[in-house]
């Protein structure tokens, strides 16, 4: 078997990339150094080619590869790990939006790193910026028991048809597509467009198509979709985008940046008001655009058969099997399981990119990765007889930390580490939760494998803080003339069918963060009915339903209220610090680029 990865000859579905962008990229960066183009339309131009602003300083950027549908090939592992060796700092991170990042590359080496990805046929165009953002499908789609049909062709389809498209170069703000294998395992309710893929069969013929929901969204105002109608077919899938775009452009707000995302537009408008008019505007698209436009759908799976030359490996077997429990699941197709390679807060180091790509050739029949929803990394179609082996050599390079798919895998933003916005630094803390949690193998509690933690670094959701059953959002706090990081605490989130906001509890501390967390598993244990899981048993409680004696948040609050108490600097100046900084606690910001 041979599992060389060669860069000259690329197994890759789709070639998203331009080389004459970067070389245009260049051209506008030397204008902009030259004074001959001002900040603000140099700003818009590298954000739509995906060069993001990096906290409090103008001659740093983070480039973010887009990755449409979350797909990614082992070369392109391989490229990205070569490039983060020569232009970032040696790691890359995975977002919760299936791109992969650069930090802290100097803006003249932007363009490099552009032709670069370009020979892999990966882009950053339109990954930042006011356009249509990297369409995302669920990690598990052609491979979860309970979806109905693969949405994967449809979502790359569709990826193909907006990139560099000018429908959605200008829009009033960012606009973000999420396909999904099914709605438990999707978020197709917190995004502007969701789609679930569906069969109808009250027809004659079976119809395949979508649940489509509008105007969801996480942020300072965050919303749930509504559902657009009972059943859209797949033929109106574009004409229904097509649609949804146009009204968000012809109607959305351009003035006022804090109330320019789709969902406020929604909001406004009334959900039937906003459905009558893309309902009108498709019937237009159909008539006038139906004959020149069709979206390109690629079935081929590319499935390679693998030789069984593995050896018998010595392992221990105990943290074997509480690795296979916690980050496998088993796929509809029989014998083979999809891996979750959990990451720390997203960080993967070069190196280990590369061991992951190798890893990815030797074992997935797909040959493909996919990036997941919780800062992870897919690997698929991996055989039973198979697992043992690729969980020693994910062992031998750091990446076979247990926990992936329960509340001991922590989501965090990029925080304070490189973001403008940010008032604290949620990546150290989603980090020291995931070491703290797996030291009490937290991981093995079956009351607490369909919980998820989720931490923002402000109110702006970035962690998707929003829809975790105990999320987290940083400010700043004050004692006397001292400040010290704090965390607005909410619970009982969700993603799934039944996706509905978290409802605010509490302020703590940043260094009680993780006490309360455990405060709260304690509460729980000592509360719950039989067959409660923390994430029923806190849903029961904010929707009024509870029959235990802990009845609503205010009586968690009561109980978390001690954790709330900052002592003074004098007592323990540690709590005036925020984790990953020895220096006092500030909360000074910058101009922040979503929306420039």
């Amino acid at each position: 078997m041979n599992n060389k990865l060669n860069l000259n000859d690329l197994s890759i579905r789709n070639n998203w990339a331009k080389t004459e962008e970067a070389d245009h990229f260049s051209k506008m960066l030397k204008l902009y150094r030259q004074n001959e183009l001002d900040p603000d339309s140099f700003r818009r131009f590298r954000l739509q080619h995906g060069a993001y602003g990096t906290r409090m300083t103008d001659n740093y950027a983070m480039v973010r590869i887009k990755i449409p549908a979350g797909e990614i090939h082992p070369e392109q592992l391989i490229k990205i790990a070569q490039l983060s060796d020569s232009f970032s700092i040696g790691s890359a991170h995975i977002s919760t939006r299936q791109n992969i990042q650069l930090h802290w590359v100097v803006l003249e080496d932007v363009p490099e790193i552009m032709l670069e990805l370009a020979k892999v046929g990966l882009t950053t165009r339109e990954a930042c910026g006011n356009t249509i953002r990297n369409i995302m499908c669920g990690p598990l789609s052609g491979v979860c028991a309970n979806e109905m049909f693969d949405s994967t062709p449809y979502a790359l389809a569709t990826a193909k048809f907006l990139l560099r498209n000018p429908l959605n170069q200008n829009l009033p703000r960012k606009f973000k597509f999420n396909f999904t294998c099914c709605e438990k395992h999707g978020m197709g309710k917190i995004v502007d467009v969701g789609l679930v893929p569906v069969i109808n069969e009250s027809t004659e013929c079976t119809q395949y198509g979508f649940k489509i929901f509008l105007g969801g969204g996480l942020g300072n105002k965050s919303y749930v979709g509504h559902q657009l109608e009972e059943f859209t077919p797949i033929e109106d899938l574009l004409h229904t985008s097509i649609a949804v775009i146009k009204i968000f452009d012809r109607l959305g707000n351009r003035k006022n940046l804090a109330r320019n995302r789709m969902r406020y537009l929604v909001n406004e408008l009334g959900w039937d008001e906003f459905k009558n008019l893309v309902l009108k505007e498709r019937t237009i698209s159909r008539v006038t655009q139906s004959a020149t436009l069709s979206l390109e759908i690629d079935n081929n799976q590319n499935l390679n058969s693998i030789a069984e030359t593995f050896q018998r490996v010595d392992l221990d077997l105990m943290m074997y099997e509480r690795w296979l429990k916690t980050n496998t699941i088993k796929q509809k197709q029989t014998n083979y399981y999809s891996v979750f390679v959990t990451l720390e807060a997203g960080d993967i180091t070069s190196n280990q990119l590369r061991k992951l790509a190798k890893i990815c050739a030797t074992f997935s029949k797909e040959r493909t990765m996919r990036n997941g929803f919780s800062q992870d990394i897919v690997i698929r179609w991996v055989h039973l007889n198979h697992l043992k082996i690729l969980y020693s050599k994910l062992l031998s390079v750091g990446l076979a930390n247990p926990g992936a798919l329960t509340l001991a895998s922590p989501v965090g933003c990029s925080g304070t580490t490189s973001c403008n916005l940010a008032l604290t630094n949620s990546h150290r803390l989603a980090k020291e939760i995931q070491r703290k949690l797996l030291s009490l193998k937290i991981d093995q509690d079956d009351d607490l494998k369909d919980s998820t933690i989720k931490i923002s670094g402000c109110p702006n959701s970035c962690g998707q803080h929003e829809i975790a059953t105990i999320g987290f959002y940083g400010g700043g706090g004050r004692s006397g003339k001292d400040m010290y990081p704090v965390y607005q605490m909410s619970l009982g989130g969700r993603h799934d069918n039944y996706a509905r906001l978290g409802t605010n509890c509490i302020r703590i501390p940043a260094k009680n963060v993780i006490n309360t967390i455990l405060k709260i598993i304690s509460i729980f244990k000592q509360d719950r009915k039989p067959h409660d899981t923390l994430k029923s048993w806190l849903d029961k409680i904010v929707n009024s339903r509870s029959d235990t004696s802990v009845r609503s948040i205010n009586d968690i609050k009561k109980l978390l209220l001690p954790l709330t108490i900052v002592p003074s600097k004098n007592e323990n100046s540690d709590f005036y610090s925020d984790y990953g900084s020895n220096d006092n606690y500030h909360t000074r910001t910058g101009k922040g680029e979503c929306a420039a």
